[in-house]
């Protein structure tokens, strides 16, 4: 699958329409679009659907429902509102989010991981990078591993392929940075 960039519509005093719906929404349903978001950047079209007029939907089933437009601009997906003018990644109110909203910071962590583990590779790594950039910073992190930031970088990068002790190394000291405890329960399926 091939990666697509997600940008935010702004309007023409900047503002997005997309992130104050996001910051109204509580943690759970909050990590469940940012996901969602993360699994189509990751090129997982699943659950996405053309409503007409160059209008793409994004059905999220969780809680009530939720549903996310899009509209296509050159090689980009653009979360609509309106009409288009300025853009901006939708990381950037992610990041936001996690840094001011423990539970949401919490939550994201936990999906990362269930993405990881449960074969969406490339959005659990995606998420992880933007905790990384958001609570420790590559920088911090490698010192805290002893290990180069560009490897790091390398390691949670789309097509990274990070050893398990590696992998696990970086889980652990996000745990510390983040004030996160993240542990393992099984369900029969």
């Amino acid at each position: 699958m091939a990666a697509i960039r997600i940008l935010e519509y702004l309007d023409p005093e900047g503002r997005s329409p997309y992130a104050a719906w996001f910051e109204g929404l509580n943690a759970p349903a909050a990590v469940k679009v940012a996901a969602a978001l993360y699994q189509l950047a990751a090129g997982n079209r699943s659950n996405l659907k053309w409503v007409g007029s160059g209008v793409f939907e994004r059905k999220i089933d969780f809680g009530p429902g939720y549903r996310v437009y899009f509209g296509r601009d050159g090689e980009s997906v653009v979360i609509l509102r309106g009409a288009m003018a300025l853009t901006r990644d939708f990381k950037d109110t992610v990041v936001a989010r996690t840094q001011r909203d423990p539970r949401f910071r919490e939550m994201l962590f936990t999906e990362a991981i269930n993405a990881y583990l449960g074969g969406d590779t490339a959005a659990g790594k995606a998420i992880l990078r933007d905790l990384v950039n958001a609570t420790v910073g590559f920088e911090e992190l490698a010192a805290e591993l002893n290990k180069p930031s560009k490897s790091l970088h390398r390691m949670l990068a789309p097509r990274g392929n990070p050893s398990t002790e590696n992998f696990f190394s970086i889980v652990s000291a996000l745990q510390k940075k983040a004030r996160v405890r993240l542990r393992v329960t099984a369900k029969a399926g």
